[in-house]
């Protein structure tokens, strides 16, 4: 039954290959992109590690931004006062590489402690428009890098 399945299936994806040759698909999408595949763009400045790059502050890719976690390493050590610096600090990056909060996709919050979950909420809510970005927060072991209590990276569209 197996063969069958995979013989069956096969089939079908030479089918679908065969007409997207046919009718152009793969080459006109290439044209209509100018020829070119969109490459990496380091935008963000690069953090080094005994003069090694251990990673950039923002990547372009395509129609696609990149940031990486912003903390707020500063007191009062309140989650409200931090959520407000890290959001800043975000809507900051992206307007400055053609961006903005309505067109963030994806955010990943990090929190020193699961208790601060609520308060950050309140901060939250409402910052990414009426259409907000999906989201992951997880509670870290060992706290947030830096003293902060929360970090956040997010993902962007590009126009």
């Amino acid at each position: 039954m197996e063969n069958k399945t995979t013989s069956r299936r096969a089939s079908f994806k030479r089918l679908g290959m065969g007409l997207a040759a046919i009718f152009g698909i793969g080459t006109a999408s290439r044209a209509m992109e100018g020829g070119s595949k969109p490459k990496k763009e380091v935008v963000g400045d690069i953090v080094m590690d005994q003069d090694i790059p251990l990673f950039s502050g923002g990547v372009k890719h395509g129609n696609t931004l990149y940031i990486a976690g912003k903390g707020a390493h500063v007191e009062p050590f309140e989650i409200k006062a931090h959520t407000e610096i890290v959001l800043q600090e975000l809507e900051k990056e992206l307007k400055k590489h053609g961006s903005s909060m309505e067109k963030v996709l994806k955010v990943n919050v990090y929190l020193a402690d699961l208790a601060d979950y609520k308060g950050m909420n309140e901060v939250f809510r409402g910052r990414f428009g009426p259409n907000p970005p999906v989201r992951t927060t997880v509670a870290t072991y060992g706290g947030v890098p830096g003293n902060s209590l929360v970090e956040m990276d997010c993902i962007a569209a590009l126009d």
